[in-house]
């Protein structure tokens, strides 16, 4: 029988149904709120996977066409791969569920969220979030929960719950939280303060407290037995021979700055640990290397927390070396090269005509169109790894989205930059925070390509040890401090506020305090790199000669028949002619893409011609419509037509008109008079041998 629970939130209801759908998963639960409905079943393995070091959590958002009433598009006619949203929204919920598990837990789980009915306003994503987290805590699988989300926006100077998808509005904020703690925040701004940010965190956690009371009244009441947390296995004995004999040359590694020499260095101290300790007796290997890894997590942390000292010897709040350079690339319209300590990104923009935008089909707008694109690359070498390049993981989709977040911003509308544009982040070198230097080598590649962006972005990761009531805040984390520290904490903006954030970590949350304090220290971190932009490039250069021009035009809305032509016959032959693309706006503004200005000017020549009223001396290639004995009628513009007499046809004499013309025959001719009635009298014979001045 059915179980259901309501919970009322900001004027929303939204509904949990247990013990009906998918009843042989571990856990699941259809989560629903106005139209949409989402189902979650969770699964796990009964045993752990036999020599995993890590916890294999796998999170599936799948997105039904028949959610919204439509058929897949394709020949499959159905759902294939996911999509990269799609993608998005499943990171959204893995990273505030990842450490929410104990950390001895090994067994193989899956969460599979379907958005199985949708509906504008009800965001899918956080009823995922919140049934993968209900779910969690009814079944067997260890799970520290509960945790919430929900999406918040900003309109007129108040927060609110589920912002439109789909629209740019002044805050669209996705958040996760534990009842006293904040596990995950993902958001773009329209340039808000840090206390904006800070405020919008306090009103989504105070709004999501019922979700927790939920969770925890229903886990009491239909919750199923946990299955008991395996214990840490690792010896103390060695654990303590790992400190002893391992401690004098890891306090030595980490002195060496340099990431692969001290990768090196470190990997050559395991494996003499290995040999020394496990040289017997085989079975302690996994042991040896758990306790060195650990040992090296413990001396960073305490290095830092105790010394307030960082491996490359800097402050807390100091953040690496940065070189900037503007066209490093020699064909692409723009592109830069950003350098911050051993993190590299190379940035190239693409200008491109309105044709060549992104065309994405998703459940909350149908087929829609983007003009701005950030794709990020991560290739192997980037950290010194020989493996082939794949097709890009939801890291890359992720790191990605977070820089076209954070620059769509600034971009400049249609109207005051006709181009679509495109950044391509080549990750030529990474120890720590790729993306926030994607966000530099964007702007920068932007601004080397002439864009006019409304203003700079830079982009800071900052990150955070603590330990019980100690903790430190770093900025612009390496990636050491990035992967044996608690926070990863990306914060983008302008010298006047921010326009993206990500947030994830590994432990159980963290206070308002914590997080005032690193964004506090990210605005400072972040005009710092500002700075030094600045001194690359700081205003837009002139747009490439490489690039294709853009010009426009304003006609009257009546006169697009006539420049379209039947059967676009006249728009095609423009371009066929010219060399040119063209876009025709409803209200009647053309856009004209062109290799240079002087086929622009052309087609501007012919688009005039083709709309203005018929001219004396005007040339066309016409259809002939009417036959008679002493002539022809030929329409030479859409229900436009006028008279080439039989004297007319040739420069010889023509006894029958039928010897020249036929009804549906095209011939070129030209307009010799217009009486005052406004009848047209065409001449083939003055035509032969000239070009269409106009094209019908």
């Amino acid at each position: 029988m059915s179980l259901i629970r309501k919970v009322e939130i900001d004027g929303k209801t939204v509904q949990f149904e247990f013990n009906k759908f998918a009843k042989q998963a571990n856990g699941s639960v259809m989560v629903s709120c106005g139209g949409t409905q989402v189902l979650v079943a969770v699964c796990a393995a009964p045993e752990p996977t036999p020599g995993l070091d890590f916890f294999p959590l796998g999170v599936e958002y799948i997105e039904k066409a028949y959610a919204v009433g439509r058929v897949p598009g394709g020949y499959a006619k159905r759902e294939g791969k996911p999509t990269d949203a799609a993608t998005l929204m499943a990171r959204v919920i893995d990273r505030p569920l990842r450490p929410c598990f104990p950390s001895t837990y090994r067994n193989e789980t899956v969460v599979t969220v379907t958005v199985v009915s949708y509906e504008v306003g009800y965001s899918a994503v956080t009823l995922g979030l919140l049934g993968a987290s209900t779910a969690l805590m009814i079944s067997e699988i260890p799970f520290n929960g509960p945790v919430a989300g929900l999406r918040v926006g900003y309109e007129d100077g108040k927060y609110v719950v589920d912002p439109l998808e789909g629209e740019e509005g002044e805050l669209d904020l996705n958040i996760a939280c534990k009842r006293d703690a904040v596990l995950m925040v993902e958001a773009g701004c329209n340039f808000l303060s840090e206390d904006q940010v800070l405020d919008a965190i306090d009103f989504a956690q105070e709004t999501m407290r019922p979700f927790f009371d939920m969770q925890e009244e229903i886990q009491r009441e239909i919750g199923k037995p946990k299955w008991p947390v395996p214990p840490q296995l690792l010896a103390p004995t060695v654990v303590e021979q790992v400190r002893t004999l391992g401690h004098a040359q890891l306090a030595e590694a980490f002195t060496i700055q340099d990431k692969l020499r001290r990768y090196a260095t470190l990997k050559a101290l395991g494996r003499s640990l290995v040999s020394q300790i496990a040289s017997e007796d085989s079975s302690l290997v996994p042991q040896v290397k758990e306790a060195f890894e650990n040992a090296k997590s413990d001396y960073m942390r305490q290095m830092i927390l105790t010394d307030r000292n960082r491996i490359d010897g800097r402050a807390l709040d100091q953040v690496r070396p940065i070189s900037c350079e503007v066209g490093t690339l020699i064909r692409p319209h723009g592109s830069a090269l950003f350098t911050r300590g051993e993190t590299q990104s190379l940035a190239a923009v693409t200008l491109a005509s309105s044709e060549d935008q992104q065309r994405t089909d998703n459940l909350w707008g149908g087929d829609q169109k983007t003009r701005f694109m950030l794709h990020y690359n991560f290739p192997p070498y980037c950290v010194g790894e020989a493996r082939m390049q794949r097709s890009p993981g939801r890291r890359e989709i992720g790191h990605g989205n977070l820089a076209q977040k954070a620059l769509s911003r600034v971009i400049p509308t249609l109207r005051e930059f006709g181009y679509t544009i495109r950044i391509v982040s080549e990750v030529l070198e990474s120890n720590g925070s790729s993306s926030m230097a994607s966000v530099c080598s964007g702007t920068l590649g932007m601004l080397a390509a002439g864009i006019p962006i409304l203003k700079p972005v830079a982009g800071i990761a900052m990150g955070l040890i603590k330990e019980e009531d100690r903790y430190a805040v770093l900025s612009d984390i390496s990636g050491d401090e990035d992967h044996l520290g608690d926070m990863d904490f990306k914060v983008c903006g302008t010298r006047d506020g921010i326009t993206a954030l990500q947030m994830d970590i590994k432990i159980g949350g963290i206070s308002r305090q914590i997080m005032a304090e690193a964004l506090a220290q990210a605005k400072a971190g972040r005009l710092h790199i500002l700075d030094k932009m600045e001194t690359a490039i700081s205003e837009p250069a002139k747009v490439s000669l490489l690039a294709p021009r853009i010009f426009k035009l304003k006609i009257k809305k009546d006169k697009i028949r006539d420049l379209i032509g039947p059967g676009g016959k006249t728009i095609k032959r423009i371009t066929a002619e010219t060399g040119i693309k063209i876009d025709i706006d409803d209200s009647g503004i053309i856009s004209l893409v062109a290799p240079d200005e002087v086929s622009a000017e052309a087609a501007k020549a012919l688009i005039r011609a083709c709309i203005s009223d018929p001219q004396v001396g005007e040339v066309y290639l016409g259809r002939v419509v009417k036959v008679i004995d002493f002539g022809v009628f030929i329409e030479i513009k859409p229900g436009v037509d006028g008279l080439c007499h039989i004297t007319h046809l040739d420069e010889k004499r023509v006894e029958h008109v039928e010897d020249v013309a036929k009804v549906g025959d095209e011939l070129l001719v030209k307009i010799v008079e217009i009486d005052k009635q406004g009848r047209i009298k065409l001449s083939r014979r003055e035509a032969l041998g000239q070009k269409p001045t106009v094209f019908a």
